[in-house]
């Protein structure tokens, strides 16, 4: 087989295209379309001149390997990034992220609509290290200025935000920030690179639970940092010296899924607009929370930067008590209930509001489920729900 195409020379191809060659490089050495796994600490060197040598690969495990730099060539190439860090969890990747541009005495600002660990980052850790965190209604767009200080350093984007959805105004968040030195970082992970490219965007520092969409099979975490080459030295550093790494099992994973994501969001997709569009006119249902929908607040600025929806929404419901709700999600065959998302699996959980947010508070006094729609078909998926329904209008 020939050598794949550089990077650069597969820019004009399709993004499908570019997931199943991105990170390989054929080579007499390693010619395998899937790069192996190669768990590894020590690496030995012919002499001591190839252990400083200019040209020598690999140090240590920790530092690399072909397993890691095939997922992290891939990354970069998706992201257009300069460079790119592995950790072992999406949280990982947040905190390694944020420890990258924050020293003692800053000032961060962060979205109300944050996942809800990271709040937990900044409370604690960073909190304890003497770096203070403000939070503001994602809705301010460039209005965020007013509350930059002359010690902010950074601001923490998530869109759509985590359990309720809204949109932001990135490119205007990024214009501001950057007139005032700040470095902009926002967790992708809804969205993926394949649907929102933030270092397009104004954006900094890139980040996913890769766990999510890049694995899609339920059977990893790993998460993902890419940087511009502004913030890409400083990330790299920092990576190195908190020793972050991620199992090479769990690369591997990650490289698997990723040849496959292209396929798998544009079914998450079309099967959750059939969801959302028939959920947001049952009786039972009083608003959908996806940008996706023409319905939904966020759905101009979606359609302005987005190019495409991934398969995580939310659903408010109409009055009604925990009993009914647990009754609807207890008897559900096709949904599994459990924490994560990005899976080939459809999940719901339920969720509570309380304590999250501080600037925006959440005015919803009616049940909210987050819903995650799988690879199943989406017909046999709105039966399940609508028998669901039934039972939860039947609880009262």
């Amino acid at each position: 087989m020939s050598q794949p195409s550089d990077p650069n020379a597969r820019a004009s191809h399709g993004v499908a295209t570019r997931l199943s060659h991105a990170g390989r490089s054929l080579s007499p050495d390693m010619p395998f379309v899937n790069v192996p796994v190669v768990r590894a600490s020590t690496v030995l060197f012919e002499d001591v001149a190839a252990m400083h040598g200019p040209d020598t690969k690999y140090h240590y495990g920790r530092r690399g390997t072909p397993t890691s730099e095939a997922l992290t060539d891939a990354m970069n190439e998706l992201e257009g990034a300069a460079g790119t860090v592995l950790a072992p969890s999406g949280l990982a990747a947040i905190s390694v992220a944020l420890l990258s541009c924050l020293s003692a005495g800053d000032h961060l600002l962060v979205t109300d609509t944050a996942y809800r660990p990271t709040r937990n980052v900044c409370n604690g850790v960073l909190k304890r290290m003497g770096i203070e965190t403000t939070y503001f209604d994602p809705a301010l767009g460039a209005g965020v200025e007013a509350l930059f200080k002359p010690n902010t350093k950074a601001i923490f984007t998530e869109a759509p935000g985590s359990l309720t959805f809204e949109m932001m105004d990135i490119p205007a968040i990024a214009e501001v920030a950057h007139r005032h030195g700040a470095t902009v970082l926002m967790d992708n992970t809804w969205a993926t690179p394949l649907f929102f490219k933030p270092l397009d965007h104004g954006v900094d520092i890139s980040l996913m639970a890769a766990t999510k969409y890049v694995v899609g099979h339920s059977d990893a975490m790993i998460g993902t940092v890419s940087a511009n080459a502004r913030a890409w030295p400083a990330l790299r550093s920092t990576s190195g010296d908190l020793g972050m790494f991620t199992g090479p099992d769990d690369m591997w994973l990650a490289l698997r899924g990723l040849r496959t994501m292209a396929v798998r969001l544009e079914r998450h997709q079309t099967s959750t607009l059939a969801v959302t569009r028939w959920m947001e006119t049952h009786p039972a249902v009083e608003r959908v929370l996806y940008p996706a929908l023409e319905s939904d607040p966020g759905h101009a600025l979606w359609k302005r930067d987005f190019c495409g929806a991934s398969g995580l929404f939310g659903a408010i419901l109409k009055p009604c008590s925990k009993a009914a709700v647990a009754a609807m999600l207890d008897g559900l065959e096709l949904f599994g209930l459990g924490y994560s998302w990005g899976g080939f699996e459809s999940l719901a959980i339920p969720c509570d509001m309380s304590g999250i947010r501080t600037a925006t508070p959440w005015d919803m006094a009616t049940p909210l489920v987050r819903f995650h729609i799988g690879l199943e078909d989406p017909k046999d998926l709105i039966a399940d729900l609508a028998k669901g329904f039934e039972r939860l209008m039947a609880h009262g």
